[in-house]
């Protein structure tokens, strides 16, 4: 389902330091993070999320979560933009 939003949606912010960056922004609605992406590599953006309250969805595998957004390669999070 989480695919489906992400392959969906107008416009996306893919990997881990522009997410980050986004949220010091204020232009993300929605986080998704992959499940099996390291620990330290997704924690500080999971923790900056939470703290400015935006929604947190996981799935369960970086590469499906690349494919949805269209690249040949996984990704750790995925922002959606407002």
């Amino acid at each position: 389902m989480s695919y489906e939003k992400v392959s969906q949606a107008e416009q996306v912010i893919i990997g881990t330091k522009q997410t980050l960056k986004a949220l010091q922004e204020g232009q993300v609605s929605e986080l998704i993070i992959a499940d099996d992406a390291e620990i330290r590599v997704v924690n500080k953006v999971k923790v900056f999320a939470t703290e400015l309250g935006i929604p947190i969805t996981t799935v369960d595998s970086m590469k499906k979560l690349g494919e949805a957004c269209g690249i040949e390669v996984g990704a750790a999070t995925v922002a959606i933009k407002k």
